[in-house]
């Protein structure tokens, strides 16, 4: 039986991290993919990799234990695990380019039904672009699954037929996972996986993707 209540953002990360595969190599984007790292169980050999240049990176650092020097590619301070190494931007940048990557995480402003992604522009005149290495993931990445809510501030979908900003990558998301639903995206439509505090039916009634 799926929660009677939407997903907290905590609760979201621990289903993605359920979902990565043991001995993969992932990426987890800025904002709230970060949080997977903390719900990785120990001894499932996943091997975190950060773009500003980190092997097998730990869960976030707890207060007071904070090293400046090690942090992740959102600047917060991080943990290392053994076997941990480091390494220049440029080489951590080709391991993405180079389809070294299993999984990366990342947030998203829109997804449509066919995998687009759109995670760094709104288009608004005052908005802040932040690109990072999105594109480089999105595309570099075997499998890449975004974390964000379901609906924006202004109750508008943001998993969606045709994104309306501009686009981060091309038919390239496999999973979005949101606080209200999972969703498989796959050649044959937008699968719901699992709802978390609302009905099929209500889903349905809310998203144009899952109408016929």
């Amino acid at each position: 039986m799926s929660p009677s209540r939407p997903l907290t953002k905590q609760k979201m990360a621990a289903l993605v991290a359920r979902d990565i595969p043991d001995g993969a190599f992932v990426n987890l984007g800025i904002g709230q993919p970060t949080s997977v790292a903390d719900h990785l169980a120990p001894g499932t050999g996943v091997v975190l990799h950060t773009e500003n240049g980190m092997l097998n990176m730990g869960p976030a650092a707890a207060v007071g234990e904070e090293d400046p020097d090690l942090t992740n590619a959102g600047k917060q301070p991080v943990t290392e695990l053994p076997g941990a190494s480091y390494f220049h931007h440029a080489d951590s940048f080709a391991m993405m380019r180079g389809g070294h990557l299993d999984v990366c995480v990342l947030g998203a402003f829109q997804v449509s039904a066919t995998g687009d992604l759109a995670n760094w522009h709104t288009g608004a005149p005052d908005a802040i672009p932040a690109v990072g290495g999105a594109m480089d993931l999105a595309i570099g990445a075997r499998s890449v699954f975004v974390m964000m809510t379901l609906f924006a501030k202004d109750g508008s979908p943001k998993l969606v037929p045709e994104c309306t900003y501009p686009l981060t990558g091309v038919g390239c998301v496999d999973v979005v996972y949101t606080d209200l639903a999972t969703f498989d995206l796959t050649p044959d439509g937008v699968v719901v996986r699992e709802t978390f505090g609302i009905t099929p039916a209500e889903l349905a009634g809310r998203l144009d993707v899952l109408r016929s």
